[in-house]
């Protein structure tokens, strides 16, 4: 149960006024990891790089985050809460600036490792500090509020990049930051305030070891599991070789973590079973999230033939299903078994995750727009209160490292689903392809009837030869299509079945009753 003796301090300011600054910085953080996805190949064009290399803008700062995240305790023990936060949002505006201005992919790379620096400390800190303003009977409101991060942000932020990209140009997708930057460091000055627990704290050791091997755990599993499907996983030498590494430096992080006295994460915020399975839970349906935002996408461009705006537009239902729940909560959610809540959220991701199972070819915009709607419902309804169940029985000391901690899972889920279903609709595409080619014969009629149709259309453009050549490569392509099309069904379907799996461990959290 809470400590008490922690629980007593209690901010000067509205609460309410003081979350202005910590909601702006973590929906500019949040934002910023899905908001360059759809400007890559303009980016790519003015560096002159591949689409391929063009990833490492996106991984450089998946990397820099995660590495910064979990060590937010420590930083901010070192120079003081609202100090690491502000100078967190100092650097991440002024990385923003200069990713802008970057003429070269090298320029590019390093600026996003800066912005990744500044910008892992907000999210964690943010939650941490929002769910200490309040008291524990009232983080349901306040969480509903850091639900418009964690769920809409980074569904707003294909469309948003899209629409710059395409009106203004890729750039003014950083620049935007700058103005956003500079209100949140005026507004933190302001209200945001340390408790005595927050406060700089005298003869603060590094991790340095720890430290060193968070390094390179995260930079060695970022790297296979962005590149590992291109590269044919275990097939190839160099990604065994990192996956090696990347264990090692786990597990000896872990080890230093839960032998050292002054390490630079405490493990022992493990030993609460809500924040345990809170956390697990979360990670699943990170990874969910993230892995959904990533194909969609894919399958709206590339087998529907969207461009990069329509198709983040096509996304805006659950922008839309998210916000109206997340109003709901901060309403009458207070009212409602929060553990009731997350198992109806992840129902209607299951259910919508089913949905999308039957999408075909010849789908209208509304086979999109349904599912989408439901998904953004049972994201919000599921991701807010679970956070609430996750952090009601730690003490508000513990809240920082504990806030640390789960996002870096969460982004660690959220990355290890975006390549699990990328692997998936890959190896997935390949197993329909060998089934649907065996139809491709002159032994099945409705094949050759098929052929002898656009044989017959191509024939009047040219000779018999090059029209049945023709009407080949076409019957091939779309044998293609479908290959994909039952892919990105199976994903989907196995995104369903994850949120079916972990409702389970919903009923395992404890609540705790209220006082009269």
């Amino acid at each position: 149960m809470p400590n008490t003796d922690v629980q007593e301090w209690k901010p000067s300011h509205n609460p309410w006024i003081t979350c202005i600054p910590l909601m702006v910085a973590a929906f500019m953080f949040v934002l910023d990891e899905t908001i360059a996805n759809v400007a890559l190949p303009y980016m790519a064009g003015s560096f002159s790089v591949s689409r391929q290399e063009s990833t490492w803008i996106l991984t450089s700062y998946l990397i820099a985050s995660g590495i910064v995240i979990p060590s937010v305790d420590f930083f901010s023990k070192l120079m003081g809460r609202k100090n690491f936060f502000i100078l967190s949002i100092i650097v991440f505006t002024v990385a923003s600036f200069l990713c802008g201005i970057a003429h070269s992919l090298p320029m590019m790379v390093i600026t996003r490792v800066l912005q990744g620096f500044g910008g892992g400390a907000l999210l964690p800190l943010a939650q941490a500090i929002t769910l200490e303003l309040f008291p524990v009977e009232k983080r349901a409101q306040s969480m509903a509020l850091f639900g418009l991060v964690v769920v809409i942000a980074p569904i707003i932020g294909p469309v948003l990049g899209g629409w710059i990209t395409t009106n203004w140009s890729w750039p003014f997708i950083y620049f935007i930051n700058i103005p956003i930057g500079i209100m949140a460091v005026y507004f933190a000055k302001i209200f945001i305030e340390d408790p005595p627990y927050a406060q700089k704290q005298e003869n603060v050791s590094i991790d340095g070891l720890g430290f060193f091997m968070l390094i390179g755990w995260l930079t060695c599993m970022q790297i296979v599991l962005d590149k590992g499907n291109d590269a044919d996983w275990f097939g190839s030498s160099w990604v065994c070789w990192l996956t090696f590494f990347a264990v090692l430096f786990a597990v000896w992080f872990f080890y230093i973590q839960a032998t050292k006295k002054n390490s630079l994460v405490d493990l022992k915020v493990f030993k609460d079973k809500n924040f345990s399975i809170g956390t697990l839970v979360q990670v699943v349906m990170q990874g969910v999230l993230l892995a959904s935002l990533a194909i969609l996408p894919q399958f709206l461009q590339g087998l529907m033939g969207y461009d990069a705006y329509l198709s983040g537009l096509a996304m805006m239902p659950r922008g839309i299903g998210a916000l109206s729940t997340v109003i709901f909560i901060g309403t009458i959610g207070s009212k409602i078994n929060n553990k009731i809540l997350v198992i109806m959220g992840l129902t209607l991701l299951s259910v919508s995750g089913f949905m999308l199972c039957h999408l075909n070819l010849q789908i209208s915009t509304m086979n999109i727009a349904i599912p989408n709607f439901i998904m953004g419902i049972g994201m919000a309804m599921s991701m807010i209160p679970i956070i609430t169940l996750s952090t009601m029985t730690l003490s508000n000391e513990q809240m920082t490292n504990a806030s640390g901690v789960q996002n870096l899972l969460k982004n660690l889920g959220g990355a290890i689903g975006t390549s699990i279903v990328t692997t998936l609709i890959s190896r997935k595409a390949q197993a329909h392809q060998s089934f649907l080619v065996d139809n491709l014969t002159l032994l099945n009629d409705n094949f050759i009837e098929r052929l002898n149709s656009y044989q017959g259309v191509f024939s009047s453009l040219t000779d018999p030869i090059s029209a049945n050549y023709m009407a080949q490569t076409m019957l091939y392509k779309q044998m293609l299509q479908q290959a994909n099309m039952g892919a990105f069904r199976d994903t989907f379907e196995v995104c369903a079945v994850a949120c079916v799996v972990i409702i389970p461990l919903v009923l395992l959290i404890k609540g705790i009753k209220k006082k009269h």
